[in-house]
């Protein structure tokens, strides 16, 4: 910190007792946004912190270089750890060009802008000062007041009660921020009938409706307009569309993206009030009739070759539900090849997920995981909430039932309030031996798990963990899932290239235990032997993290529920030359 500062600081320190009273905290609520590098960030995830800084990025801006001089001279200033300094970028760039800025604090991609609308950021340098305890603003200001180190200053010594508002005023035409979308969208309100309602059918309605997992439907206007405080904020803060990853990665069908145009309109629409328009019609209510018509049975590729019918599962009304296993015994009298399959739901609103592995007669659902995991293993797949899908192995290869093996289950369900019983159905559709083009055998489809074992410390924020493992032939990956519990925060999956480097293939930034799906690859990934696939990530073991029952308890690893798991699942087959 330079001379001018540091004597400014001890000044500021010694007023703060007599600082003036200013208005209650302003509420701001929740929200996160992705950085240059694709990391996540929440607000309500930084409470191990006392504040969270945000300040405005504009690199035209003639001053913005003496005003991130500033703002990293205050940041040095509070070495402690106990404040998080960020930057966002307020106009909407995308990955490519915030990792080309070549800053040293992490840039929040706000690609929508819908964040720099909600903290009502106008130019180049404001810094907004937020309480991730309470969602609320501690500091609406700009990084060249003096200010904006008082409220820092106080905030380390003694929680302050009341905003400081300083002047906000713009250093220079060129800094300022304009936001198209929103003025287009105050200047003609989105429709109800033609803009909002296509956009919750297409993203929401599959889980969102009467018999969905969704805990409310969205099955006419009325309703959308009574949950629309609560969609904005989850679409806010990226509770929802649930199962996001990083979309500047390899994409995946499994993976829920809302498109940005699509956000605007449906934030915007509620901002100005959620209207219902002039329409007569509800579409919502014409897409619950005609889903009651539709028959939720059908098998998409014609009648399986098997049908596993799984014995009645009660689930109760009401609480949190731990995984249920299930074993199947299976008939044949010889190995099995398995070239697609497809889940039926008996219950589809408390069956959040299940997981399905071949296992031997003296295994459980864990199979060699429970020892090694070096070992690669029969999955078969997995079933997630939404519209009904039927899986096609890549061609040319299938998954091995050998003769005396079974299929073990892991049930994850959800209660709604009303006790139920869930009679789900896999059906199996089969390969032979040589069937696949030129000829040629059948490549196994397997899934290598790559894990550590580990002791996450209490009340540590970002445990840091990695996983490696070594193909010793050629393969293609085809799909990934990442796997931890409670104190899950993030998982990466990456590829080494000849060079030594690693190269990501798959990020879940915000890790939800709640959600694990398999995510199958838009792209596959080819492996040459000898390299190494890896998985990185961390543990979040503090207040910070919702789903975390006991942060004070140290955590080791292993597979029970109530241990902590770190698996990287890479699904691949041998690649044929």
């Amino acid at each position: 910190m330079n001379k001018t500062l540091s004597k400014y600081f001890l000044k500021s320190l010694l007023c703060i007792a007599c600082a003036p009273a200013h208005a209650a905290l302003e509420r701001i609520g929740d929200f996160a946004l992705l950085d240059d590098s694709g990391e996540f960030h929440q607000v309500s995830r930084y409470q191990h912190k006392k504040a969270v800084v945000i300040m405005s990025y504009v690199k035209s801006c003639a001053n913005m270089e003496e005003m991130l001089q500033r703002y990293a001279d205050l940041r040095d200033g509070f070495p402690s750890g106990e404040i998080e300094f960020l930057l966002l970028d307020p106009q909407g760039m995308t990955r490519n060009e915030l990792a080309a800025l070549d800053v040293e604090f992490p840039v929040l991609q706000d690609e929508g802008q819908l964040i720099a609308e909600k903290l009502q950021i106008q130019h180049a340098g404001a810094v907004r000062v937020l309480n991730p305890g309470r969602l609320s603003l501690y500091y609406r200001g700009n990084s060249m007041d003096a200010g904006l180190q008082t409220t820092l200053a106080s905030l380390l010594s003694q929680p302050i009660t009341d905003t400081v508002v300083n002047s906000d005023t713009l250093s220079g035409a060129e800094c300022g921020v304009s936001f198209p979308a929103k003025e287009k969208h105050t200047a003609t309100i989105p429709d109800y009938a033609s803009d909002i309602a296509p956009i919750v059918i297409e993203n929401c309605f599959e889980c969102h409706r009467i018999g969905g997992v969704g805990p409310f439907a969205l099955d006419k206007y009325i309703s959308l307009l009574g949950w629309s405080p609560m969609i904005r904020e989850v679409l806010l803060n990226k509770r929802m569309p649930p199962a996001q990853v990083d979309p500047d990665l390899v994409k995946s069908r499994n993976a829920r993206y809302m498109p940005v145009d699509q956000l605007q309109t449906l934030v915007h629409w509620i901002d100005a009030g959620a209207p219902r328009g002039l329409a007569e019609d509800d579409p919502l209510e014409t897409a619950t009739e005609e889903l009651g018509t539709t028959n939720d049975t059908n098998w998409l590729l014609g009648v399986p070759d098997f049908i596993v019918s799984v014995p009645a599962i009660q689930v109760p009304a009401t609480g949190i539900l731990d995984y249920v296993y299930v074993d199947i015994d299976l008939p044949f009298e010889e190995d099995k090849w398995v070239r697609a399959v497809q889940y039926q739901a008996g219950a589809p609103a408390v069956l959040h997920h299940l997981m399905t592995f071949v296992t031997a007669p003296e295994e459980d659902f864990w199979g060699t995981e429970r020892d090694s995991a070096n070992e690669a293993r029969r999955f078969v797949e997995g079933y997630a909430p939404g519209e009904a899908q039927a899986t096609e192995y890549p061609e040319g290869t299938a998954v091995l039932i050998p003769k005396g093996h079974k299929l073990s289950m892991q049930f994850h369900y959800v209660s709604n309030g009303q006790a139920t019983i869930d009679e789900t159905q896999l059906a199996l559709y089969f390969a032979e031996p040589q069937q696949s083009s030129g000829n040629t055998p059948l490549q196994e489809r397997l899934t290598q798990p790559v894990a550590a074992q580990f002791v996450v410390p209490a009340n540590d924020p970002e445990f840091p963990m990695l996983a490696e493992h070594t193909f010793n032939e050629d393969v293609v990956i085809t799909g990934v899932r990442a796997r931890m519990n409670y104190r899950g925060k993030k998982m990466k999956f990456s590829v080494e290239q000849q060079d030594g480097s690693m190269r990501d293939i798959f990020s879940v930034p915000a890790y939800n235990y709640g959600w694990q799906p398999h995510y199958i690859l838009a792209e596959p990934v080819v492996v040459p032997a000898g390299l190494r696939v890896q998985v990185s990530g961390s543990f979040d073991n503090s207040v910070s993290n919702p789903a975390n029952p006991d942060p004070g308890r140290e955590m080791r690893s292993g597979v029970e529920s109530d241990q902590e798991m770190f698996t990287g699942y890479f699904t691949y087959h041998r690649l044929v030359k």
